[in-house]
């Protein structure tokens, strides 16, 4: 009964992805999003990091400093680590509507770039070799705009719905293109977190601030590594 009730939650979720309403407490969608901060302790300029994502990075359902990527700058400011966090979630994404809006978020120059995309792509089922084909875009083009970005590539999984093949097909997407492009990879974004209600808001759906703060941890393993790297070999 735990594994159906599971994976009900994981089809709602999912769901939940591709309708991409605009509810009010809605997560940043902007650049100049309030959750953007500047930290200048360490250096005289600080480095970019763009979550570049869905429903999920907009922080749907909560202010924005509960989302995830405003919880990074926290403890960036914590450490008094010279970052700047842009969060350009948008709900409903698809990475092909990402890629079209591209220009728009690299209109600056980005140290690194978090890419959560797909899961619509997913949902809808979309050829899976569109959406690789998309990502590997975005990836490209991330790097023909900053050579020197590190990206990281957050994994997701969909229900079984579309078929074994299809579900397993897409959940390999993630690791294959990050060990293709040498970029970081959270090899499950809501690892933790889907499934649990006590993490997710009323609707069942979004995490709630709880679940961002565990969502928060979660990208911080694959990120920090990163930002260490980047201090130690650009200065």
């Amino acid at each position: 009964m735990k594994t159906l009730i599971k994976f009900s939650y994981f089809f709602i979720l999912f769901l939940s992805f591709s309708c991409g309403e605009n509810k009010s407490r809605q997560g940043t969608e902007s650049p100049d999003a309030t959750n953007t901060q500047t930290n200048t302790l360490k250096s005289t300029e600080s480095k970019v990091i763009v979550f570049f994502g869905n429903s999920l990075t907009a922080g749907m359902g909560l202010d924005p400093n509960e989302a995830f990527p405003a919880l990074i700058q926290d403890k960036l400011d914590t450490l008094q680590m010279a970052y700047k966090v842009i969060n350009a979630g948008l709900s409903g994404e698809t990475t092909a509507s990402g890629r079209n809006r591209l220009d728009w978020v690299l209109n600056q120059k980005v140290d690194i770039f978090v890419l959560e995309l797909g899961a619509n792509d997913g949902l809808r089922g979309i050829p899976l070799s569109e959406t690789r084909n998309n990502l590997q875009f975005i990836i490209d083009y991330v790097r023909s705009k900053n050579p020197n970005a590190e990206i990281v590539l957050a994994g997701m999984q969909i229900p079984p719905n579309m078929g074994e093949a299809y579900t397993t097909e897409f959940k390999n997407i993630f690791p294959e293109l990050a060990e293709k492009n040498d970029t970081g990879l959270i090899p499950f974004l809501l690892k933790d977190v889907a499934g649990i209600p006590a993490l997710n808001q009323e609707d069942g759906i979004h995490p709630t601030k709880e679940g961002h703060q565990i969502i928060a941890n979660t990208i911080w393993e694959t990120l920090r590594p990163l930002m260490i790297i980047d201090e130690n070999s650009r200065h």
